[in-house]
Formats: C-alpha cells, sequence, structure tokens
C-alpha cells in the first residue's frame, strides 16, 4: 500500500520544527522512519503533514555535561552502539542499541524516534527507565523535563504531546553500580520475546527493568539473592505479576533476568 497524500517539510531549526507542529495539527515529526513509514504505507497512520527533523543541527551530538550523559534526538541506534562516551559511561545502553533490529535500521533509527513510538519490545525504551534517565521535550511554549519512569504510559503510549519534539536525553553517569542486559528473540534482529536489564549496586540491592512483556519497560527494585535456587525462585515470583501475554512470556522473563543478573557480576550467563 501507499499513504495518503501529506504535506512535507522540511525546517532549519528545532524553533522552526516545534512552529510547524503547532501551525499545522495532525502533522508528525519524522527523522529515521523506521517505525512511522510503515504505519504510513499500510495507512494506520494519517497525518495531514510530515515535519523531518534532519537538517535540524545539533540533535545528533552525544556529550557530558557535568555529572550527565547528554544524548541528542537524532542520535541514530549504530552511533549509540559504537559512540566511544556511551561505551564509556554507559556500555549496557550500547549494547542494547546494538540489539535493535538489523543494521540497516539500526542506521536510520533513532534513538527519539524509538522513545517516542514506546514499542513495548524496544530495547531503548527500557534502558531509559532502567537509567532513570530525563527527557527533554521542546515545544513552541518551551522546554520540559520529563523522567523516563514517568513518559511511558503503556503500549504505544507516552507523555509526548502532539506538537513536541523528543530533543534529548540525559542519564546520569553511572559510577558504582554494575548492570547486565539479555534478550530473547526467534532470530537475531526480530523483536524480542522478553528482555531484561539487571542493576546491581554495592550496597546489595538492585533491580530488575523487563521489556516485551507488558505493555512496556517494567521495573521492580529487590536485594538480589545469593544462592542460585533462592535467586530463580525470586525472578518467577517477580515474573508472575508480570501483564504477560501467557505463561511463555513469564517464564522468558525469569530466564533473562538471571542472564543480565550473571552478566551483571561480569559472567557470560549462559
Amino acid at each position: 500500500m501507499k499513504p495518503v497524500a501529506f504535506a512535507y517539510y522540511r525546517p532549519q531549526s528545532l524553533a522552526e520544527a516545534v512552529r510547524m507542529l503547532r501551525e499545522h495539527p495532525g502533522s508528525k515529526p519524522i527523522a529515521g522512519g523506521q517505525s512511522l513509514i510503515p504505519l504510513l504505507n499500510f495507512r494506520m497512520a494519517r497525518p495531514e503533514a510530515l515535519v523531518d527533523l534532519n537538517r535540524i543541527p545539533g540533535l545528533d551530538e552525544v556529550e557530558v555535561r557535568g555529572q550527565r550523559l547528554r544524548i541528542g534526538g537524532l542520535v541514530r541506534h549504530q552511533q549509540l552502539h559504537e559512540h566511544p562516551l556511551v561505551r564509556q559511561h554507559w556500555p549496557v545502553l550500547a549494547q542494547a542499541a546494538g540489539e535493535v533490529g538489523h543494521w540497516a535500521i539500526r542506521n536510520r533509527g533513532t534513538l527519539g524516534g524509538s522513545l517516542a513510538h514506546a514499542d513495548p519490545a524496544a530495547e531503548l525504551p527500557a534502558v531509559m527507565v532502567a537509567a532513570d534517565a530525563v527527557f527533554e521535550l521542546v515545544s513552541a511554549d518551551g522546554v520540559r523535563q520529563v523522567p523516563a519512569r514517568e513518559f511511558f504510559y503503556g503500549y504505544l503510549m507516552t507523555a509526548l504531546q502532539p506538537d513536541e519534539v523528543l530533543a534529548a536525553v540525559e542519564l546520569p553517569l553511572a559510577s558504582g553500580t554494575s548492570w547486565g542486559f539479555a534478550e530473547v528473540a526467534r532470530r537475531p534482529g526480530d523483536f524480542a520475546l522478553a528482555g531484561a536489564i539487571c542493576e546491581c549496586r554495592p550496597d546489595g540491592t538492585g533491580a530488575v527493568t523487563w521489556f516485551a512483556v507488558g505493555g512496556g519497560p517494567e521495573r521492580h527494585e529487590l536485594v538480589v539473592a545469593a544462592d542460585a535456587n533462592e535467586r530463580a525462585a525470586q525472578w518467577q515470583d517477580l515474573a508472575a505479576t508480570l501483564d504477560a501475554q501467557d505463561d511463555y512470556r513469564r517464564h522468558l522473563a525469569a530466564v533473562v533476568a538471571e542472564t543480565a543478573y550473571l552478566r551483571s557480576l561480569g559472567r557470560d550467563g549462559q
């Protein structure tokens, strides 16, 4: 199929882009288009206009500002996977970005697009929730900061307003905390059937953030048991509370949580 007719705008600044989104109700911002273009072609989305963000300077930068890592919304998945600052300060984010789709998708898809789309099987929203990131949302009215843990409402639902652009993400510089990532998919590049990010702190506390087993990222604080059998019971009890499609997904959730935990300790989890 082909999309319905729409107007197309290519602003040269962020201020111009948000003004266009305000002036043209029903318009949509587009960057990589890896989620939006299929929706257009199947006519599941019918925007009156597209506002192309790709010519806006500064949205594709990664830098350290004080005690936070700032990542622009136009940074591509492959850039996230390879960028030295991301690998240095948030290696779990670099690893998760390398699991997004196939290379062609990673080369075009953007961080902001993935977060705004909020697919429950997507890796990057879960990492942002686990990392306690803050999103910078820009509109013609100004800038607002929204914590990642308050941004995702459910399946494809977020706090992002129609006239806003997700301009950047800021993550605290991780210190003293170890992280592990794991997911299960039928084939490399497929959507995950279940995934987990495990956080282990020096004081013995931790957290697990699951994705692909419900309507969005789901995070649980816990003190992880040292004994493998007790830990397996912990994962199973927590997984039983998930709003998963079936028991098989809950079983996978427990499996990937254990794998992510072992990887956070520097073990391969296999």
